[in-house]
């Protein structure tokens, strides 16, 4: 059973002074220094000290930055296909240069085990390798007369500046995830990246400063309601796209709404895994060691509430609890098989337990973990809550740590229901033999992916994002070229 979380002994720190990121703003190509008194304090979730001071930006940062978007918008926008990809492969390899720099600093920014810093960095080079491609192969209805003597052609245009938000769960790879479109669709764009977590996308900004024309990106780090509600509001800005909580996506789209700005949004998700009596309970148990504890569960598409079949409940429960008992719990130094690190922050670090303690008070039981592991560190037990009343807060609300529930359900139309029975709907898996079966569930549950026998598997050619309170528009994919894009309509009157 885990107990304790391993922890490295006399490891040399995972960054020195000079891994970091200037502490400061990025704008029009270049560091500068903020004028705000107020800054952050960036720590190491695994040890609980100070990794760097990060200045909040003001108010008129922000337009410094947006003014510095706006005036290179049609140089960037001008650019060819061609030269705009180049760009973009050009920054893949300056990152694949510097990837194990990149996964030392987001492990130690954010207490990633290094296989989970390793994937993100990858997958943030893979996106805009993809998006370098992508962009030189866009579709769209062929030019044509519709209408008599009228040609009619299609053109897909830049937005101009984009506002991004981007959350603390994965800060380099989310980063990437609105960066690659925006650019390779021809947008400049201001990036605040959350306060807790800037490290990655400050060094990225580095990184890549000779590759972009100045202006092209910009970084204003500070708060949300300071810096995220400027980028919603400000009139130069032709779009919103942020990926965080559902507070937050209601913020944004509120502000956005009185300037009319188009607004993207990818927000929570409450994951159901509906498991049938067919189904291969040890392959089910063995996936979701992975999706519901991946990145300590710090994941919108985590495989967090289980719905099982009553006959086979028990059975199931036992071969997750096993696999969850064998979960290796520690720092990112403390070894390559390590898979589940701190949470992020002292207060997610009590917030998540705060769920633990009210599930438990009303009549859940923690068949494994259930609370706080001991020592320094944010460090929760991976847990499986059981006994778990429909309806209840801990099955509707996303935790956001290592925490599973599992309840059962015994027809296919009662595990429809209660998988679509809250508010969001991003991601969910069906679990069955049945082919038939699966193709008729996952129509019918209301969430942007669907997984059939698996969980959190994810490719940058397929589309990314939610229904319902999961917000709107897609990551990844062509779809995410067309999200960062408009429509132009030109006719042509050519009769003789």
């Amino acid at each position: 059973m885990t107990t304790n979380v391993r922890r490295a002994v006399d490891a040399a720190p995972l960054v020195h002074e000079g891994d970091l990121p200037p502490a400061r703003l990025f704008v029009g190509g270049k560091f500068l220094d903020s004028s705000s008194e107020q800054y952050t304090d960036v720590i190491d979730p695994c040890t609980e000290r100070l990794i760097a001071r990060i200045p909040d930006g003001t108010v008129e940062e922000v337009d410094e930055a947006v003014a510095a978007a706006l005036a290179v918008k049609e140089e960037w926008a001008r650019l060819v296909p061609k030269e705009r990809s180049e760009v973009l492969h050009a920054i893949a390899d300056r990152l694949a240069d510097h990837a194990d720099l990149l996964v030392r600093l987001e492990a130690a920014n954010t207490g990633k085990p290094m296989s989970v810093a390793q994937d993100d960095v990858s997958s943030t080079i893979d996106t805009f390798r993809f998006m370098a491609g992508a962009l030189r192969a866009t579709t769209s209805l062929a030019a044509g007369d519709y209408a008599e003597d009228h040609l009619s052609v299609i053109l897909r245009e830049p937005l101009g500046v984009v506002g991004v938000v981007t959350p603390w769960n994965y800060p380099l790879l989310m980063a990437a995830w609105k960066l690659a479109p925006i650019l390779a669709a021809g947008n400049t764009l201001v990036l605040k990246p959350s306060e807790q977590t800037p490290l990655t996308t400050l060094k990225l900004a580095e990184l890549v400063a000779d590759l972009l024309p100045p202006g092209v990106l910009n970084v204003v780090t500070g708060t949300g309601p300071v810096v995220g509600a400027r980028l919603a509001e400000h009139p130069d800005v032709a779009m919103i796209a942020l990926t965080g909580s559902v507070n937050s996506g209601r913020a944004v789209a509120r502000t956005a709404a009185e300037s009319l700005k188009r607004v993207h949004l990818e927000l929570g998700g409450k994951a159901p895994v509906v498991i049938f009596e067919d189904a291969d309970l040890k392959a089910a148990a063995a996936a979701l060691r992975v999706a519901s504890f991946w990145n300590s569960g710090q994941e919108c598409g985590a495989a967090c509430r289980i719905l099982v079949h009553a006959s086979v409940a028990d059975r199931f429960v036992e071969e997750l609890v096993r696999e969850v008992g064998e979960l290796v719990v520690g720092d990112p130094q403390s070894g390559e098989d390590v898979e589940v690190g701190p949470l992020v922050s002292k207060a997610h670090f009590d917030r998540v337990l705060g769920y633990l303690d009210r599930a438990q008070s009303a009549g859940a039981r923690a068949v494994i973990g259930g609370g706080a592991l001991e020592g320094t560190g944010y460090y929760v037990a991976p847990t499986v809550l059981v006994d778990v009343a429909e309806g209840s807060e801990i099955t509707r609300e996303e935790v956001f740590g290592p925490v599973v529930t599992v309840e059962t359900f015994t027809d296919e139309d009662e595990a429809v229901r209660r998988a679509n029975g809250v508010p969001v709907g991003l991601a969910a898996s069906v679990w069955t033999e049945s082919a038939r079966r699966s193709h008729s569930v996952a129509a019918r549950l209301d969430s942007g992916t669907v997984w059939v026998n698996s969980h959190l598997v994810l490719a940058n050619e397929v589309p990314w994002g939610g229904f319902k309170g999961s917000g709107y528009g897609r990551d990844l994919s062509v779809y995410a070229l067309d999200d960062y894009s408009r429509t132009k309509h030109v006719m042509h009157n050519h009769s003789r």
